[in-house]
């Protein structure tokens, strides 16, 4: 199968074969922009501008000594920024696309819950474990980073860059908007609640239950979108 031309001369040079010897790691080192604009007969002013672009889309690290390289492909970038500029424009940009994750979760749980592993199950127990023990510290600290990283652990293992990259700009999102320091304490309990019924049923492999409170607990993001008052804590 042919390989689609790209507009941007930098991008096809970066997908270009000869770069795929390191696929292990998705990364390899790239020359300078001098020596890439003498092998493509491209400016190194037009490089520079495209090589700002590939780096904004998370394609490309740069750094002063390492210089260029290639990194692994990841779609969350390219869509957190989109998603970003789009929350700028209509908070409801927000809640149209967490409605969209709510899809995505609902359509890949059966797919997704059957790959894990026992190193997964433990893992989730583990993040559960931290949660309840946050809430009932005292003081009560919201277990943002457990609920990220439980539902993202869930579907770690698809194999598929644009449904997890999706949800982790939904993560990004979520945490632009102030989701992740602003709850009610009874929404919380509720919350996690949910989610101990989720991994308690994904231990046991019962995935029909687990789906179930999955479907229950997706309606919860529609309440916490109204608690918030309109503009606050985005940034």
């Amino acid at each position: 199968m042919s390989r689609p031309t790209l507009s941007s001369e930098f991008l096809q040079y970066l997908a270009s074969p000869e770069f795929d010897g390191d696929s292990d790691v998705g990364s390899a080192q790239l020359p300078s922009l001098n020596d890439i604009s003498k092998e493509l007969n491209v400016s190194v002013a037009r490089l520079r501008e495209q090589l700002e672009v590939a780096e904004a889309l998370g394609l490309v690290e740069v750094r002063p000594r390492t210089g260029i390289r290639r990194l692994s492909y990841a779609f969350s970038p390219a869509v957190s920024q989109s998603l970003s500029y789009a929350i700028q424009l209509d908070r409801q940009h927000f809640e149209a696309f967490a409605d969209l994750r709510n899809h995505i979760e609902a359509s890949f749980w059966f797919q997704a819950v059957q790959k894990l592993t026992e190193t997964d199950y433990q893992q989730l127990q583990t993040l559960i474990r931290q949660a309840w023990d946050k809430l009932r510290g005292n003081p009560v600290v919201i277990p943002h980073q457990e609920h990220r990283q439980l539902h993202l652990r869930i579907f770690s293992r698809l194999e598929n860059p644009f449904v997890t990259g999706l949800l982790e700009a939904y993560w990004d999102a979520y945490e632009a908007v102030g989701l992740n320091v602003f709850a009610d304490y009874n929404y919380l309990q509720q919350v996690w609640r949910y989610h101990q019924q989720m991994v308690d049923a994904i231990c046991e492999q019962d995935y029909q239950k687990g789906y179930q409170a999955l479907v229950e607990h997706k309606d919860l993001i529609y309440h916490r979108t109204q608690i918030i008052p309109e503009g606050q804590a985005v940034s």
